[in-house]
């Protein structure tokens, strides 16, 4: 084992052996359905240094037995945060958008149910929370719910918190801003919006990891998992898109990321557009 100290005294680098991101790649698997391929030894070698050096471990061995141990999950789910990517936006590929407003919301009635799953730090549900506002006139009136999960602890915090940096917001239409976000100033100055209670009180936020068990009931209108299933093999895919089928109701949605497809899957969900199916 080899272990390379900084001038300063904190870790700079730790060897990751084969053994060890087997390990690693086993853990995210078993626990998560995530798949992460060989060839990225570095990239998990170099993000994992960063919490061994937080938790002040000396190696990847005592960092393992450490996430083993740790009976809260938290850090087995920071150890997932870091390894994978947790880019979203407003609107982020707004053709779905589009579809929702245009094609789904006019024909519901009564009750609406969507879930966002797989939210990261809360744009997408917020942006749904937007589209409902403005989509249903008659919302105050209205019993309309909007799930958020992700297994991230830390990006749940900042989804919950609802406050954002001004600058990604430039997606928002601006009689959205106004309508929906105030703008403030952060503890260091940095100018920052918040979510107004209109758009809160639509959202509720939660703790999930997908490979457990789901404690909802359903049914949704609406199931967005996007950017997520790129994380999983073949058969942790298979076994998703069977259980969001279970979920919707007859004539609901299933949105997947624009680089994610249903192809190769056995699945009962008949193609509408690109990442768009129904059921």
């Amino acid at each position: 084992m080899s272990v390379t100290v900084s001038p300063t005294g904190f870790l700079s680098e730790c060897e990751l052996t084969a053994g060890q991101f087997s390990r690693i790649t086993r853990m995210l698997h078993e626990h998560a359905g995530i798949r992460m391929r060989e060839g990225k030894e570095g990239l998990v070698r170099a993000r994992l240094t960063k919490r061994l050096r937080k938790l002040q471990l000396p190696d990847f061995d005592a960092y393992l037995t450490y996430v083993e141990r740790d009976t809260s999950r938290r850090e087995f789910a920071e150890m997932i945060d870091v390894l994978t990517t947790n880019k979203t936006s407003f609107l982020r590929e707004s053709s779905h958008f589009d579809f929702l407003r245009d094609e789904v919301f006019p024909n519901l009635n009564g009750a609406v149910r969507i879930w966002s799953a797989g939210c990261s730090s809360g744009e997408e549900p917020y942006t749904l929370a937007m589209l409902c506002n403005e989509g249903f006139r008659d919302i105050a009136s209205r019993d309309v719910r909007i799930l958020a999960t992700d297994i991230s602890h830390r990006v749940l915090a900042q989804a919950k918190a609802g406050v954002y940096p001004a600058e990604q917001m430039d997606d928002v239409p601006s009689a959205w801003m106004q309508r929906y976000w105030s703008h403030k100033q952060d503890a260091t100055g940095r100018a920052v919006c918040e979510a107004d209670r209109s758009l809160r009180k639509l959202v509720q936020f939660a703790k999930l990891n997908l490979m457990e068990r789901w404690p909802m009931q359903g049914p949704f209108d609406a199931i967005l998992c996007r950017n997520v299933m790129i994380y999983f093999d073949k058969a942790t895919q298979q076994q998703l898109v069977e259980r969001y089928w279970a979920l919707l109701r007859p004539g609901g949605h299933l949105f997947v990321g624009h680089s994610e497809s249903l192809t190769g899957l056995t699945h009962r969900f008949r193609y509408v557009q690109p990442a768009v199916y129904v059921k």
